[in-house]
C-alpha cells in the first residue's frame, strides 16, 4: 500500500508539442503531471498541456468506474502549451466530474476562467465551456499557503517568466514534491555600466539587491525538496548566447539550485522542442558526470509515462 507521494509525467515538453521519431521515447507532449497521494490515492494534476489528453482517458478506464472524478488542477501558467490539452480533457464532458482549477492571472481584466475556459469557443472549438457537463471552479492564486485536504500542504512560489508563473511545493506526511518551470534564475534588469546613458547607480544597487534576494527566496522554496522538477530548456551555452530573458533555465542553473539547496532528486523538465531523445539522454549523462562530488544528487530525465514514487 502506497503512503507517500507517486507521480506520473503526462507531458514534459516545452512550448509546443512534438511527436514524431526523435521523441518518442522521452515524449512530444507539453507539460502535465499526476500525483497521487496516500493510500486514499488522491488526485492532484499540475499543468494542462497536451499531455492531459492522455490522462483524461486513463482516468476514465480507471478512475471513473471506481466512482467519479474529483480533483484539482493546477497551473503554473497560463501560456498555450500548459493550458492546451484542457478541451480534451475527458471528465470535464462527464456529470458527475468536480474539478478545481487553480492558477495566477496576470490579466486582472480577464479571469482564470476566462483564459482557461476561453479555448472553448466556437472560434477556436466545437463546443463551449456551458456546455460541459462536469462541475468546475476556477481559484485564483498568488503566493501563498495552503492545505489542498487530505493533510496535503501547498505553498506557491513566483517564479521569473515574463507572464506570472508559480512554482509549486507539495508536504504531505514527511515527503516534499517541488516544481520550478518556466523560470530563469532571477536577474538584475536595471543597467549597470556606467557608460550607459541609462545608468542610474542606486536603481543598479537595488536591482541586484533584488535579484539576490528572490534567488535566496527560491532556494528556500526547493529547500530539502525530496523531488525537484525543474526547468532545463537549454544549455549554458544556448542561454547566454540568445535565450537570456526568454523565462527558462538551463540545465547548469537546474543543477546548481537544487544542490544548494538540499535536494535529494532532479529532473529536467520543459525539453526543447527541437532536442532529440538521443542528444536529451547525452546530456543527462554528462551532467551526472559533472555533478560527481559533493553532497548526493540523483539526476534524472522527466519522460512520459515513467511513474515514481517518494
Amino acid at each position: 500500500m502506497k503512503n507517500g507521494i507517486t507521480f506520473k509525467f503526462w507531458g514534459v515538453r516545452g512550448s509546443i508539442p512534438c511527436p514524431g521519431p526523435d521523441t518518442v521515447r522521452i515524449g512530444g507532449n507539453t507539460a502535465c503531471i499526476e500525483l497521487r497521494f496516500g493510500a486514499e490515492n488522491r488526485l492532484v494534476i499540475i499543468d494542462a498541456g497536451s499531455g492531459l489528453r492522455a490522462l483524461g482517458d486513463f482516468l476514465m478506464r480507471s478512475d471513473l468506474p471506481k466512482g467519479p472524478v474529483n480533483t484539482d488542477i493546477l497551473i503554473s501558467h497560463t501560456h498555450w502549451d500548459h493550458i492546451m490539452g484542457f478541451p480534451y480533457f475527458a471528465p470535464i464532458y462527464i456529470k458527475s466530474t468536480n474539478l478545481r482549477v487553480y492558477g495566477p492571472v496576470s490579466y486582472e481584466e480577464e479571469s482564470l476562467e476566462e483564459i482557461i475556459g476561453g479555448q472553448l469557443r466556437y472560434r477556436y472549438f466545437p463546443v463551449r465551456q456551458d456546455e460541459l457537463s462536469a462541475h468546475i471552479e476556477y481559484r485564483e492564486l498568488k503566493e501563498t499557503s495552503f492545505e489542498l485536504g487530505d493533510g496535503i500542504f501547498v505553498t506557491t512560489k513566483y517564479l521569473n517568466h515574463p507572464i506570472l508563473c508559480l512554482g509549486y511545493r507539495f508536504e504531505y506526511k514527511g515527503r516534499v514534491f517541488c516544481t520550478a518551470y518556466d523560470t530563469e534564475p532571477f536577474r538584475n534588469v536595471f543597467p549597470t555600466d556606467p557608460a550607459d546613458p541609462n545608468y542610474d547607480e542606486s536603481a543598479a544597487r537595488e536591482g541586484e539587491l533584488a535579484a539576490e534576494e528572490e534567488n535566496r527566496k527560491l532556494l528556500r522554496f526547493f529547500e530539502g525538496a525530496d523531488v525537484l522538477v525543474h526547468d532545463a530548456q537549454y544549455t549554458l551555452e544556448e542561454y547566454e548566447a540568445s535565450k537570456t530573458g526568454w523565462g527558462h533555465s538551463a540545465f547548469e542553473h537546474a543543477v546548481e539550485a537544487a544542490r544548494r539547496a538540499g535536494a535529494r532528486k532532479l529532473y529536467f523538465f520543459h525539453h526543447d522542442p527541437l532536442r532529440s531523445d538521443s542528444r536529451l539522454e547525452e546530456l543527462v549523462r554528462e551532467y551526472r558526470r559533472a555533478a560527481g562530488g559533493g553532497p548526493p544528487l540523483a539526476i534524472d530525465i522527466a519522460r512520459e509515462g515513467v511513474e515514481f514514487e517518494v
